[in-house]
Order: structure tokens, then sequence, then C-alpha cells
């Protein structure tokens, strides 16, 4: 079994209310021409081509604080999870459960949503954006929604938000060459997980589960720059990094961020090697981000599997990335 715990699909009647909220956005021309985004039976008939293969569902984007104000979004919100709840009772076998999504541009009604989607839909975690319209998911204004997952035991996964608004260069208005896509949402993930960690987030939440989309960014592949602060080359000592004890941190930051959780859905066997290496096989999560590719979602799935099946690690391991992690972290 095969259980893909970051993937994503936007109901189709939820698609057509986008149409009335944001009409003329890029997803309203681009999401209609992925079908197993939106249609439950081209969804059902990919996840067929891979027998033994679930999705956890999550709804794509934009996130929905983009979408309306704080009065306007909660509704919003109700309407996906309720889509996505009913998707996944009507098809179990496939679709074994789902990710709710939170109106994160009211906190007070998140808490809420989290905790209607999880005790009556049957949601097994949350998702939210690396940022919530440009404020860091570290601002103390966000902490009760974080506080609230952790007293219900389940992630939250953290999805990176960065548009070509966000220039490469201060003297350009837009970002060129689809960095904003390619660099940019590794660089959200880590920045988001950074801020997080130095909030001293898990000291105050030590029970709290994160799952960082792809890997967690450049987290695995910077772990050095992690562990030697700018600071601490000439302030600090190898055991003194005076960044992390002006944040009033606990432990050294990298312990901190081997405390996430990480997904797999990066599709190459090199990148998937270095962040295993850097989360291990316990903290390690098979994700795909399907149907997000030029072939509807089978070059992710297909890629993905055969990058977990790359690595040089016991059977036994595969299996816990491919469904036993899954199963005990969202309580399956």
């Amino acid at each position: 079994m095969m259980i893909d715990v970051f993937n994503h699909f936007m109901p189709q009647a939820y698609l057509e209310r986008l149409g009335g909220l944001i009409p003329g956005h890029p997803v309203l021309t681009a999401f209609p021409r992925i079908k197993s985004l939106w249609d439950v039976d081209a969804r059902r008939a990919l996840l067929d081509e891979f027998p033994g293969t679930q999705h956890v569902l999550s709804l794509a984007n934009p996130p929905p604080e983009l979408i309306g104000p704080p009065d306007k979004t909660p509704e919003l919100v109700r309407l996906a999870n309720d889509l996505l709840a009913e998707t996944c009772r009507r098809h179990p076998d496939h679709f074994p459960t789902f990710i709710a999504s939170l109106p994160m541009n009211n906190p007070d009604a998140s808490v809420l949503e989290a905790e209607r989607a999880i005790k009556k839909l049957g949601a097994r975690g949350v998702q939210v954006f690396t940022h919530v319209a440009g404020e860091p998911l570290s601002a103390p204004k966000f902490r009760p929604v974080f506080a609230a997952m952790a007293v219900h035991d389940l992630p939250v996964w953290v999805h990176p938000m960065r548009t070509a608004q966000f220039s490469d260069y201060a003297s350009e208005k837009e970002s060129q060459n689809e960095i904003w896509f390619s660099f940019g949402w590794p660089y959200e993930t880590t920045a988001c997980m950074t801020r997080l960690i130095y909030s001293g987030i898990f000291d105050e939440l030590p029970t709290l589960k994160i799952i960082s989309h792809h890997m967690g960014g450049m987290i695995p592949y910077f772990a050095g720059k992690i562990k030697l602060g700018f600071k601490q080359i000439f302030f600090g000592a190898p055991d003194h990094n005076p960044e992390a004890l002006q944040a009033g941190l606990r432990k050294p930051p990298l312990d901190y961020f081997k405390m996430l959780y990480a997904d797999m859905a990066l599709g190459e066997v090199g990148p998937t090697r270095c962040g295993h290496d850097f989360f291990g096989t316990a903290h390690s999560l098979f994700a795909t981000d399907a149907p997000f590719d030029s072939e509807v979602g089978r070059g992710l799935i297909r890629n993905t599997i055969a990058a977990v099946n790359a690595l040089e690690i016991p059977q036994s391991e595969k299996d816990a990335i491919f469904s036993g992690n899954a199963k005990k972290l969202l309580k399956l």
C-alpha cells in the first residue's frame, strides 16, 4: 500500500464558486486543463493505474485568505471541507481521508473550523500556507491554531506560497524565468520553518507535528548552514550560537529542524536521498504533489515511487515511508 499524504484536489463545485469570486484569476484558466484535479472519476482512474495507491486529499492553491476578507473566508472554507469530506465518504478505497483548509485571515474561525473538520468531518489534519497574505505564521495571532492542533494531536501541513509578484531583484517588479516557483517555493518553506522554530514554537508545543512540503525545501541541503550561524562565526563558538540564544531556544537549532516531518514530493532520486538522510525514515512521508505535472499526475507518482524504492534502506523502512508513517501520524 502507498498513502500519498500531499497531493491536491479541487472539487468541481468549489472551482465553480471561485469563478464568481476571483474572475480572471489564472487558476480558472489553468486548472480546468487538468481533469484529474477536479473530476473525481478522473482522479480515481489515475490512482487505478498505480494499484494500492491512495490519496489523502488537500485543497489546491490559491489560499483561502487570498480569495476573500476575514468575514467571508470561513464560509468558503466550510464549503471546501464539506466537499472534500463527501468525496472521501463516497470513495474511501481511493481517498481514506482529507486535510482541512482553514481561513487563516481569521484565526479564531480557523480554530473552530479545525475542530469541526476533525471531529465532524473526519479530517486528519489541516493545511496552511507559508504566510497569511504576507504575515508570517510565527506571528502570535496564529499561535492558537498551532496550539489547537497540538491538542488534536494531528499534523499541520505547510504548503509554500509565492507568486511572480515576488521579484528576484529589488529593481524589478516581477520574478523572471519562473524563479518564484522553482526556487522561491523551497525558500518560502525554509523561511517559514525557520521563523516558526526561532519563535520557540517547539519549546512551547513540544508535541506539535508539522509536515514541511517538498522534503523541507532547502533545509536538508543547507543543514551545515543551519548548524553554523552567521553570528556564530564571529561572536560564538562550536556550542554557542548567539542568534539561537537571543531567541531563547533551549536546544541547538538543528535539533528543532529534525523535529519536522517532511514529504517526499520531489520526484528525483538525489534530492530524495538527501532529504531522507536528514529527516530519517521515521519523519519521511510518501507524497507526490499530483496531479501537477505534464502527465496529469502520472509522472510525479511514477517518479516518486521510483525515488523511494531507490533508497538503500531495508524494505521495512520503505514500507514505513510508503504507508506506515502516515497510518501512525494520521491515526488511520
